[in-house]
C-alpha cells in the first residue's frame, strides 16, 4: 500500500435548507458575504466545523464534520440508508458544490460518475464528450486520441459514438462515462451507484475494471451491493444522517449496514372463504457453514380450519433486498395443514452463500395463487461469516432441485 494520500478530508460539512424561498434568500446572503470576505459563522475563510456554524430556520446538515485519508491504492466503500448523505458527500469530492465547512485536498487526476449524464451535453456526440470530459481533466488531443478506441471498445456502443448522446439509453450512457473516467487513468476515481443501471456483464465487466486500477489509483465507491462492496473494498464509511458512524474495515463497515437495516419487514394476514391463516413463525434451525452445508428452515403454521390445499413460496434476499433464490411448493394431501399448529420443515442443500446478512421470506398462497392468506419478507434471517467466495456474486440459483420439503412433527 502507497504512503501516497491522494484524498484528505478534514471535517467536511454541507448545510440545505428545506425551505425554497428561504434556500435563495440565504443563498444571496451567503453570496454577498463572501465578495466581502465573509462566511456565515463570523471571520473569513471556511469556519473549522459545525460547531462554528449556528444553523438558520429550517436549515439541516446533510453532511456533518466528515473526516478521512485516501492513499493510492485504497479503495473506500461509502454505504448508508438512502438519504444519508453520501451523493451531497461526493458532490463535494469532486467540486460540483461547495462545502460549509472543513476542508478537501486531492491531488492528481480525478474522474468521477456521480449521477446519470453528469458532466455530458446531450447534444454533443459521444465522441465529442470524450474529448470534452478528457480536456477537464487535463489530458492533451494526441493523449486522447490514443486512448479513444479503447474507451469505445469498453462501452460497446459501437457505431452510436458519434450520436447525440440524448438518444443514448440510460445504459449506454453509463458504459461510456464509466469507459472515458476508468480508461483516461485518473488517480481519483469517484463512483455513485450509478452501476446499478448497467447490465449484469457490464457489472462484472467494471468490477474487475476496478480491480485492475486499485493499485495505482484511490477509488471512492458507493453502493447499496454489500457483496461487492466487501470484495472491492478494503476500507468502508457507514454514514447516517450525515455523520460518519464508523470508518475502518470493508467487511465490518457492511456488516454494521445490515444491521441498520435489520427491521421486522411488512407483515400482512389474509384469508380465503372459511381458511384463516393465523400465523407463521419461521426459524433457521441449521445455517451452511461452508458451500454444500444445507440450510434447515422450520415453519410453524397456526390455522383457524384445515386447508386441503395451497402454495408455500419461500424465497432468500442479500441485505439489500435482491432476490437471490425462490421455491414454491405445493402443499395437499398429506401435507395439507390441519386446524391448529402445523410444523414443517424444508431443507435446502448445496447453497454457495457469501459474507453478509440474509433474509428469509414466506408467502402462503391459495390455490388460485393469487389469493394471499400470509406474507412476511423477514421471517427469518441468516449471517454467513468465516468464508470468502471469488465469485463476483452471490447465490443466484432456483432452489427446485436442491429442496426438500418434509413434516417436522405433524400437525399438533
Amino acid at each position: 500500500m502507497s504512503d501516497d494520500v491522494l484524498v484528505k478530508v478534514d471535517n467536511v460539512s454541507k448545510r440545505f435548507c428545506r425551505s425554497l424561498k428561504r434556500s435563495l434568500w440565504y443563498g444571496l446572503q451567503d453570496l454577498g458575504s463572501e465578495i466581502g470576505g465573509r462566511r456565515h459563522g463570523g471571520g473569513s475563510g471556511l469556519p473549522q466545523s459545525s460547531a462554528d456554524v449556528q444553523l438558520r430556520p429550517d436549515e439541516f446538515w446533510a453532511v456533518k464534520d466528515v473526516s478521512f485519508e485516501l492513499r493510492r491504492g485504497e479503495c473506500l466503500g461509502l454505504i448508508g440508508r438512502n438519504g444519508a448523505g453520501k451523493t451531497t458527500l461526493l458532490r463535494m469530492l469532486n467540486g460540483l458544490i461547495k462545502p460549509d465547512t472543513g476542508r478537501i485536498e486531492m491531488k492528481g487526476r480525478v474522474g468521477a460518475l456521480i449521477a446519470l449524464g453528469a458532466g455530458f451535453n446531450p447534444v454533443l456526440s459521444g465522441r465529442e464528450n470524450i474529448y470534452v470530459n478528457a480536456g477537464v481533466m487535463g489530458l492533451g488531443k494526441r493523449e486522447i486520441e490514443e486512448k479513444l478506441e479503447e474507451i469505445v471498445d469498453f462501452a460497446e456502443i459501437g457505431d452510436f459514438i458519434d450520436a447525440p448522446l440524448q438518444s443514448y439509453s440510460s445504459g449506454m450512457q453509463v458504459r461510456l462515462g464509466f469507459a472515458a473516467s476508468t480508461i483516461l487513468d485518473p488517480d481519483v476515481l469517484i463512483l455513485d451507484e450509478v452501476l446499478a443501471v448497467g447490465d449484469t456483464s457490464f457489472r462484472y465487466k467494471c468490477y474487475k475494471r476496478m480491480d485492475q486500477m486499485r493499485s495505482r489509483s484511490a477509488v471512492i465507491f458507493v453502493s447499496h451491493d454489500m457483496p461487492n462492496i466487501g470484495r472491492i473494498c478494503n476500507l468502508a464509511m457507514v454514514i447516517q444522517k450525515g455523520q460518519p458512524i464508523f470508518y475502518g474495515a470493508a467487511l465490518e463497515g457492511t456488516s454494521i449496514y445490515d444491521e441498520l437495516n435489520e427491521d421486522s419487514g411488512v407483515q400482512l394476514g389474509g384469508k380465503i372463504a372459511n381458511y384463516p391463516i393465523f400465523d407463521v413463525t419461521a426459524t433457521v434451525n441449521s445455517a451452511p457453514r461452508v458451500p454444500g452445508d444445507p440450510l434447515c428452515l422450520d415453519l410453524l403454521i397456526e390455522a383457524g380450519e384445515a386447508l386441503p390445499g395451497f402454495y408455500c413460496v419461500v424465497y432468500l434476499q442479500d441485505s439489500s433486498g435482491s432476490y437471490l433464490a425462490t421455491l414454491k411448493h405445493a402443499l395437499s394431501g398429506s401435507d395439507a395443514i390441519q386446524a391448529g399448529v402445523n410444523d414443517f420443515r424444508l431443507i435446502v442443500k448445496s447453497i454457495p452463500l457469501r459474507n453478509g446478512l440474509y433474509h428469509i421470506g414466506v408467502n402462503l398462497l391459495g390455490c388460485k395463487k393469487e389469493d394471499v392468506l400470509f406474507a412476511n419478507n423477514r421471517a427469518a434471517s441468516i449471517r454467513i461469516s468465516g468464508q470468502q467466495f471469488s465469485s463476483p456474486s452471490p447465490c443466484i440459483l432456483s432452489l427446485h432441485s436442491f429442496a426438500r420439503w418434509e413434516p417436522a412433527d405433524g400437525p399438533r
